[in-house]
């Protein structure tokens, strides 16, 4: 029995996700910012009757407490919205040292500007100011061989009336969040270890490294990949087996420098494809270029492996014979500024909230960087969770506000990991050389890289152009997260993809075969009871897609009130 489109699309989505209000604008020094929560000194004096006694309405004399772990790109988003409103009292913390804040550039795809443009135009005229657009450049992959292009991105015509993808310095985008926020707001330096719910009252107590316990009314978990609060909530390791967080099987070399690129100007991120690895130029503006180099290795390897010439040298001799381009960014970037890190990404999850605490970016949805979606995805989850809370009228909603948060963005993340994973995967074990047949002077025929994975690489070439538009239209229309998922666009994303699957996979299977190796009975690893394998090895009715999709978000998280 051979399968049909409708069943490759829900075999894939299963794959994708297995594998892996009102707001205001700043105005100056006339808007409003809350002041910052207390923090006790130590466990010994902690006073329970300031979070047990406190009364359910919500008001400018009794605000909203928001604790937030962790100083990333989501938590100030959120930290800078809520401080607006004047029934809100907010506190960050984070980790490590002010002068510590990650490196390096982040791309900002269309959906996170678009965000952050309607939360905050003051922001956004900053963030366009710092800024370099690749949206209105060209952007594509380019054989990592031959050096000719093989299939390009339209990043523009997807955008529709929101701003064009852009890369800028990360440091830069978290400096002007913290600029704009109220002095106290972000304390750095003291990390949330662990919280404890209140059970006889309102609130939350964060406990910090230091032993400090900070009260509040909700608490969130922005605190990256090895999440304390996520380790709290689910009763699981910070990092290591039984996290949640797995090694991918893929590690990344990157680096930055000048360089005077022929296409300067012209192309904003070129991926260059070959045999069992990837290399990715992008162009950050005023002259400078960051680049990327995935391979497969085994986890560690950045310390296992011996590099006795160093970095440069040793990656010079695994993109060798590679387009000249790539060697010579390599060879160009100096030794000190080349780092490794090992990739590692989550299956998608149910457990996005505890009572009054809620996971927030890669705390909950840490996906591969193929896409560039981590940051974004972590800003899309700060819209929808200052939406939320800012419709908080009494401490009796929160919880409810919170699971509210979560059914509205579980499913397009989870998505968005799954495609991030995918693209990986596809690329690295995949894509190879396009085959390519030409006649040479004599007159005779050539046939350059006719091997399997040569050939499937060529016969995806027309495809990928429909897949990229589909893709990037999923990306970029559904930011807002009004509804759990955007059908159209999703069918339409999973039937292609699913012809990508069965291109590269180079055979037909059978239902049975295709439904008990995706293990669709623990579809997303959530142990759900929908056994739609089941139902299709046994029946040959239609099924509504829609219905599957909100049998799979009242699953992931029920609507209780």
């Amino acid at each position: 029995m051979r399968v049909n489109c409708l069943h490759v699309a829900i075999a894939l989505i299963a794959l994708l996700v297995r594998r892996s209000v009102g707001f205001s604008s700043t105005t100056g020094g006339d808007t409003f910012r809350s002041s910052y929560i207390e923090i006790s000194a130590t466990a010994a004096n902690d006073d329970r009757a300031s979070y047990i006694d406190n009364d359910a309405t919500i008001s400018e004399d009794n605000p909203l407490r928001v604790i937030i772990a962790g100083g990333g790109i989501g938590s100030l988003v959120v930290a800078n919205s809520l401080c607006i409103n004047p029934k809100m009292s907010i506190q960050v913390l984070e980790k490590t040292d002010q002068s510590k804040r990650l490196a390096g550039p982040i791309q900002l795809g269309s959906n996170a500007l678009a965000v952050i443009q309607e939360m905050d135009s003051s922001i956004f005229k900053n963030i366009t100011s710092s800024i370099t657009s690749i949206g209105d450049k060209v952007n594509g992959i380019k054989s990592g061989i031959t050096d000719d292009w093989y299939s390009q991105f339209d990043l523009a015509s997807p955008c529709g009336d929101i701003p064009y993808s852009g890369v800028m310095e990360r440091q830069t985008l978290q400096q002007i969040y913290f600029d704009a926020l109220p002095r106290g707001v972000v304390e750095y330096g003291d990390a949330v270890v662990s919280y404890e719910i209140n059970s006889d009252g309102y609130g939350v107590r964060a406990i910090t490294e230091s032993g400090r316990i900070v009260h509040g009314d909700c608490l969130i978990g922005a605190d990256g990949i090895w999440s304390s609060i996520r380790s709290t909530m689910r009763d699981e390791p910070v990092r290591g087996e039984g996290s949640g967080c797995t090694y991918s099987g893929y590690t990344v070399f990157d680096g930055e420098l000048a360089y005077d690129s022929i296409d300067n100007g012209e192309v904003g991120y070129k991926v260059y494809i070959g045999p069992k690895q990837y290399f990715v130029a992008c162009d950050i503006g005023n002259g400078k270029y960051h680049w990327y180099a995935f391979m497969a290795k085994p986890e560690g390897s950045s310390i296992e492996e011996d590099k006795p010439n160093g970095t440069s040298v040793y990656l010079q001799n695994i993109f060798d014979g590679w387009a000249h381009d790539i060697k010579d960014i390599i060879q160009s970037t100096v030794e000190k500024d080349i780092g490794q890190r090992d990739l590692y990404d989550q299956a998608p999850s149910k457990k996005w909230t505890d009572g009054n605490v809620a996971l927030l970016g890669d705390s909950v949805h840490t996906m591969m960087p193929s896409l560039c979606q981590g940051g974004c995805q972590a800003i899309e989850d700060a819209y929808v969770l200052v939406e939320e809370l800012n419709s908080v009228s009494s401490r009796d909603e929160i919880e409810i506000k919170l699971r509210t948060y979560a059914r509205r963005r579980v499913v397009r993340s989870a998505v968005v990991q799954g495609l991030s994973r995918f693209a990986s995967d596809i690329i690295i074990r995949g894509f190879d050389t396009p085959a390519k047949i030409r006649k040479i002077e004599d007159g005779t025929i050539k046939f350059e890289n006719c091997n399997y994975a040569g050939v499937v690489t060529k016969l995806l070439q027309p495809i990928l152009p429909l897949f990229f538009g589909i893709q990037f239209t999923f990306l970029f229309s559904g930011w807002r997260n009004n509804s759990a998922l955007d059908l159209n666009s999703a069918l339409r994303l999973l039937l292609v993809g699913g012809a990508i699957l069965l291109i590269c996979s180079g055979i037909v299977v059978e239902e049975s075969a295709l439904f008990a190796g995706l293990g669709f009975e623990g579809l997303l690893g959530l142990d759900l009871d929908i056994n739609i394998g089941s139902v299709f090895k046994t029946s040959n009715d239609v099924f509504d897609i829609s219905d599957i999709v909100d049998a799979f978000v009242h699953k992931l998280v029920p609507n209780e009130s």
